[in-house]
């Protein structure tokens, strides 16, 4: 099923997805895992180890679900369960897999449930290890994991940090958020609609140094664009998201480029869209910078109560760029929204805009949802209900890819 044509406020909306547990101390993830994946639309059978069912039972995993989970082939009440639950997949998701798992796996051999899945099933496979790091370096378990890797098998992780035996190390299963993350950039790659296509989002805002310690900027917080930069990932594009200063975590499979200043921002974009098929200008770059930042902090001088800071303009990161494929832009504003975004739709010599009133609810920065109007090129008008930034991502992605024609 093609991900384009379900509800896009759920990034797996129908999705099967099969998640295999084995047993891991960091197994009490995969509960979240499965959680996460349910909220984003997805259908998950689970399918355990006998080890695994040590660590976590098999009930925290129905409840999660609603389907039964299969753990003993001869036990389940489907006929060679093995085999069904395979076919029914779309993606297998092993999380936590050991070092055993990844052996069997490397190897053919089915000495559990899972195992036995993975050989049985045509879709494909997604692997996050949870291991101690001196298992996980050792040469026998790298040759595995590169041989399986040949085979078209994706890895999530693992991280570096704190292990269960309180060292730290490789060998920390990746955060749910993030492995979620692959399924979703795994199913995109598979019959994504932007497949092929290479996408540029910049997102956040920039800081302009007034002093090393001071800085002009704005309230930004780069959610839109990291929601557009996602909805472009499991859309199956490569994507590369340039970001200014922000609190957020890099999604799966989307290449992070930071910076902090408008000429950073300017520079980076250059040269991402050299080959880009579309961009699309999410961030809130700063208009003005301080004419003459100070090299040390500047100081209260006792009895002068104000400060004189002298601005010089900013260039204008979108309209100084060449090229870049279909652009977009976006025009946040507080009053005369139309008038300023037809303004900006042609100096800035963009396909579409997309415009809000940072001043509605619901609408301005830091917020979950946004409420938008698209200003074309051709003078066509559009407005969108009030719905989540990855579902504006969404809308936006599918004007940009019948401009891609």
């Amino acid at each position: 099923m093609n991900n384009s044509t379900t509800d896009r406020s759920l990034p797996l909306g129908g999705r099967r997805i099969v998640l295999g547990v084995t047993g891991s101390i960091s197994a009490y993830k995969a509960a979240d895992l499965c959680s996460k994946l349910r909220q984003a639309g997805a259908d998950v059978e689970v399918i355990m180890t006998a080890a695994a069912a040590r660590f976590i039972t098999p009930l925290t995993f129905q409840s999660l679900t609603g389907h039964a989970v299969v753990s003993d082939m001869f036990a389940a009440a489907e006929a060679e369960a093995h085999v069904e639950v395979a076919r029914r997949a779309e993606v297998l998701v092993i999380a936590p897999a050991t070092a055993d798992c990844i052996a069997s796996l490397a190897h053919g051999q089915t000495p559990d449930m899972v195992t036995l899945t993975a050989l049985a099933t045509r879709a494909p496979l997604l692997v996050a290890p949870a291991m101690d790091s001196q298992m996980w370096e050792h040469p026998a378990t790298q040759a595995n994991v590169n041989l399986l890797r040949a085979r078209g098998v994706t890895f999530a992780g693992p991280e570096t940090g704190r292990l269960a035996s309180g060292r730290t190390g490789a060998g920390r299963l990746a955060e749910p958020a993030q492995i979620a993350g692959a399924v979703r950039a795994l199913l995109g790659g598979i019959d994504g609609d932007l497949r092929g296509r290479r996408i540029v989002v910049s997102a956040g805002p920039t800081h302009e140094s007034i002093d090393p310690v001071r800085f002009v900027g704005n309230r930004s917080t780069g959610k839109m664009g990291f929601a557009i930069a996602e909805a472009a990932r499991d859309r199956g594009a490569s994507v590369t998201l340039i970001t200014g200063p922000v609190a957020l975590e890099t999604p799966f499979a989307v290449e992070r480029v930071e910076v902090t200043s408008v000429a950073q921002m300017l520079a980076a974009l250059e040269t991402a869209t050299a080959r880009s098929d579309a961009v699309v200008m999410a961030a809130a770059p700063a208009d003005f910078r301080p004419a003459q930042p100070a090299a040390q902090k500047i100081k209260k001088t006792p009895g002068d109560d104000s400060l004189t800071l002298a601005l010089t303009k900013n260039p204008d990161i979108i309209a100084s760029l060449p090229g870049g494929g279909v652009r977009v832009g976006f025009a946040a504003e507080t009053h005369n929204l139309a008038e300023y975004a037809k303004q900006k739709l042609t100096a800035k010599r963009l396909d579409m805009i997309v415009a809000n009133d940072v001043t509605a609810a619901g609408s301005g920065f830091g917020t979950e949802t946004n409420e938008v109007t698209f200003f074309h090129a051709d003078g066509r008008t559009e407005e969108l209900p009030l719905q989540s930034k990855y579902a504006v991502g969404h809308a936006i992605l599918d004007r940009v890819l019948a401009l891609l024609g």
